[in-house]
């Protein structure tokens, strides 16, 4: 699922293409993928992109009309940047923003159809959106730890929760949990003060390093290739591969949809996470599904 860091890189791109250029045509090819009926999405025609946002992890584009385009790629969604006019065949495409200097094409591969379109009038109608998390490089060390703090949760599920968090998923909490040495089954009340600096620490250098790694290649060429697998990742994806800080082997909890890498080593004292006790924990402290976790929001 692409995180915070690959949103932005997705608003760097778009940023030159369609921020104050008209929206000619908006062509949905599956009905499924727009989720709202009213304002009719006719409406966007004509109008012109005035920003854009970032909201979790969705897509936000602005219009002149007061209208929110809201774009949530989910798990399989990606957006790429074609000729104008580009066909909408095959299964994968489900919608194109036909602009006079090329078309932003939505598509999802898999059989599973999570990727969602939304579009909302007014401000009050986009916050709505907002799962409430907060945003980490605008908060403060203590504004971060408030909201960790909050309920006791597991480390890992704390940073993914979007209600907690803005934009963090499975792939940069591995990184940032590798980056501050810390278990990704740690409990949010049972950190010290200086356990608290490092995390803040890494959760901000994580994302900041790749918020700007990301927008570098996006202004370059238009992020096409979105993957939560990247090759020069310290921990995610990479089971069974070496640590590059420690040269100990990486270990991986999976449970449902979720899966979480880690080092033996460097963040867990040398106790491989993988018994009973460890399964009824994450039972207790993750939801089941992906689509469970996107779904909270704060009451």
């Amino acid at each position: 699922m692409p995180e915070l860091p690959d949103v932005n890189a997705y608003l760097c791109a778009l940023d030159t293409r369609i921020v104050g250029r008209t929206l000619e045509k908006v062509r949905v090819a599956s009905a499924f993928v727009l989720r709202t009926a009213q304002p009719p999405i006719a409406d966007l025609q004509g109008q012109v992109v005035r920003e854009l946002r970032r909201i979790g992890k969705r897509v936000v584009i602005g219009m002149s009309n007061d209208l929110w385009v809201v774009i949530h790629l989910m798990i399989a969604g990606r957006l790429h940047w074609r000729a104008p006019g580009v066909k909408l065949s095959g299964r994968n495409n489900l919608a194109a923003f036909d602009f006079a200097e090329g078309s932003l094409l939505l598509t999802e591969a898999g059989t599973k159809r999570r990727a969602s379109l939304h579009v909302l009038r007014g401000e009050l109608a986009l916050r709505a959106m907002d799962p409430g998390g907060i945003e980490i490089l605008s908060s403060t060390l203590d504004e971060f730890r408030a909201a960790l703090t909050a309920e006791n949760r597991t480390l890992k599920r704390a940073l993914t929760d979007p209600r907690i968090v803005s934009g963090i998923g499975n792939a940069y909490s591995d990184e940032i949990l590798h980056a501050a040495q810390l278990s990704p089954i740690a409990l949010t009340h049972k950190l010290r003060a200086e356990e608290w600096n490092r995390l803040y620490s890494a959760t901000r250098t994580t994302l900041d390093m790749w918020n700007r790694r990301l927008c570098t290649e996006a202004e370059r060429v238009f992020p096409e290739r979105v993957t939560a697998f990247r090759p020069d990742m310290a921990v995610h994806g990479r089971f069974g591969q070496a640590c590059p800080r420690c040269g100990n082997t990486i270990q991986r909890i999976r449970y449902a949809d979720n899966e979480t890498n880690y080092c033996v080593h460097c963040q867990t004292g040398g106790k491989v996470l993988a018994d009973r006790a460890l399964s009824r924990l994450l039972g207790a402290d993750w939801p089941r599904t992906m689509d469970e976790l996107e779904a909270l929001k704060r009451p």
